[in-house]
């Protein structure tokens, strides 16, 4: 049984699922350094894709596509070669009497030239089903609790348990896109008017309140706007709790709670602002979360899956885990929309069989593609031992690696990679990638060494929680030491068979660090470069490694006197 999931919106996607494993995942933002958030347009894109494969349109079993905007139905205007056509699709959640597995059915996907039938399920059941399909719960058939907060949805949470997800409780009337929201308000990427908002900000702010200190007062009025506003007894919250799922609503709601807020805060520091603003919502998450719990009777174990795109911010899924009120959390690599296809497919499937476990790697987004080489540069054959050497000189490569990572975060397939032990390094990184000063550059680890150099130093293979960085080891590995001597700590087994993990064996035996710095290989507002003549082309790097390829930029220093002067510092 062949499931073609299909995100044709925001971060559009396209993912195979055959008889519960997954096959692959093509996020479009990932084709031809196309834009971050990148839709399907043209379904011309899904028999591309399906083809690069091996698979063609009559080889899919059942197509499904993921809901969106509305609340009983949604529509898609996609183009099929030349041909405009009009698909309906399931809403943003489910239907207040509906299941999450409650499906809208159309004909009308035309695809190599026939009309094929398809299902759509709600944009909320891909969140919560894929998330639960991918966790450690399902394999042994665990219940857990599914925490779903999106950019247009307020924190909704499920319970899936012998075989049924149910809605539990609204956690409280803020859609995700108001931490965006504070950033535009606020400190450096504030807007004016009514500019168009970009979502990337909020992964920024995450590193922008390092330089800032939680006031106390500025928390209190922003919890005060935030009762009158949205959650109190006052005819403007519940006017706005009635229209929240409205999104034109509720974002203009969420304008002027800061625009009453603004007028009060004239004179405070804006990091302060907005390192406050993230811990008024921190403290609503933790806190809304335990009444919850406490209102509702939910079995042990207490496990928890974290969805939507607010799962990406690392301080919040750190405080959830630090609360005690859950005995094992569980967040996919991509927990934003880039895994609302995988999702659809998830739901199709656990509509026929249950919420069985999905067989799956995150290394199964597009292959490297092969191209000409790109003038002024050379190539050679390199061995990931030979690249360590390089990286022990403090030259950051572009390392390319197989199939691409799923979701947003660059694993160690599309990274540069560069040695951390250089206090200059952060900054270098930072400027060849057009990033601001206070941007962190995240460290990928070793994870039998992560405990002894960060803390707590737990597994993290998709970097979603924070990490300390232990006193001793801040003046080895300073490339890697946020401003608040936080890390966004990715770990990765020695046992992987991944050339990254052995790349960092290498390094380990000649430097004795088992880490490296590793920040995102693409273009700025781009995902990840698709071939080595996109990371040439961008020319920042003079050295990009790809499958065991060194390609070296015309008068960089070579391979070979690389490994001389690395001789000459007696670290062979």
């Amino acid at each position: 049984m062949r499931i073609c999931g299909l995100k044709l919106t925001h971060d559009g996607a396209i993912a195979v699922v055959e008889d519960g494993k997954l096959l692959f995942c093509v996020e479009q933002e990932k084709r031809d350094n196309n834009p971050r958030y990148q839709e399907i347009r043209n379904l011309d894109a899904v028999e591309t894709a399906l083809a690069e494969h091996g698979l063609g349109v009559e080889d899919i079993d059942e197509y499904v596509i993921d809901g969106w905007d509305g609340d009983v139905e949604s529509q898609f205007h996609v183009l099929s070669g030349g041909t405009a056509i009009v698909l309906k699709g399931a809403p943003y959640t489910e239907s207040k009497n509906g299941a999450l597995l409650s499906s809208v059915d159309g004909t009308g996907l035309l695809l190599g030239g026939k009309l094929n039938p398809y299902r759509s399920y709600p944009h909320v059941s891909a969140h919560v089903v894929g998330a639960y399909c991918t966790s450690p719960f399902a394999q042994p058939g665990q219940p857990a609790l599914c925490l779903v907060w999106d950019g247009g949805m307020a924190p909704r949470l499920y319970h899936i348990q012998r075989g049924e997800a149910r809605f539990i409780d609204h956690l409280f009337p803020i859609i995700g896109q108001m931490y965006a929201a504070a950033g535009h308000h606020f400190g450096p990427y504030a807007k004016t008017g009514g500019a168009q908002w970009d979502l990337g900000v909020a992964g920024k702010l995450m590193a922008y309140i390092a330089l800032g200190l939680v006031d106390e007062d500025i928390v209190a009025l922003f919890d005060r706007i935030y009762r009158e506003r949205f959650a109190g007894d006052t005819e403007a919250a519940r006017d706005y709790r009635r229209n929240l799922h409205l999104p034109d609503i509720s974002l203009a709601a969420i304008r002027d709670f800061f625009h009453a807020c603004v007028p009060q805060l004239q004179n405070k520091p804006h990091e302060d602002v907005l390192a406050s603003f993230h811990t008024f919502l921190e403290r609503l998450l933790v806190g809304q979360m335990e009444l919850a719990l406490k209102r509702h009777s939910i079995p042990e174990p207490r496990n928890l899956c974290i969805s939507g795109g607010c799962a990406l911010n690392i301080k919040w899924n750190s405080a959830l885990r630090a609360s005690g009120l859950f005995d094992a959390i569980w967040i996919p690599p991509f927990p934003n929309d880039s895994g609302s296809a995988i999702g659809a497919a998830c739901c199709a499937m656990a509509a026929k069989k249950g919420f069985m476990p999905l067989e799956w790697s995150v290394y199964s987004g597009p292959a490297l593609r092969t191209g000409d080489l790109v003038q002024g540069w050379s190539t050679s054959p390199c061995s990931v031992a030979e690249l360590a050497h390089i990286l022990a000189l403090d030259k950051p490569v572009v390392f390319l690696a197989g199939r691409a990572e799923l979701g947003p975060r660059a694993l160690g397939a599309r990274s540069i990679l560069a040695a951390a032990t250089s206090p200059t390094m952060k900054g270098l990184l930072n400027d060849v990638k057009h990033r601001e000063f206070f941007r962190p550059v995240a460290p990928i680890c070793l994870e039998d060494r992560a405990l002894a150099v960060f803390s707590p130093g737990s597994p993290d293979p998709y970097m979603l929680f924070d990490h300390q960085t232990r006193d001793e080891w801040r003046d080895r590995i300073p490339a890697v030491v946020h401003l608040d001597g936080s890390a966004r700590l990715q770990t990765i087994a020695r046992s992987s068979s991944h050339p990254v993990a052995q790349l960092l064996i290498e390094y380990e035996k000649l430097t004795g660090i088992p880490l490296l710095c590793n920040t995102s290989a693409n273009h700025p507002g781009r995902g990840f470069f698709p071939d080595a003549a996109s990371a040439c082309e961008w020319g920042q790097v003079d050295h990009v490694w790809s499958d065991g390829l060194l390609l070296t930029k015309a008068g960089a220093t070579s391979f070979a006197a690389s490994i001389d002067v690395t001789a000459s510092f007696g670290i062979l």
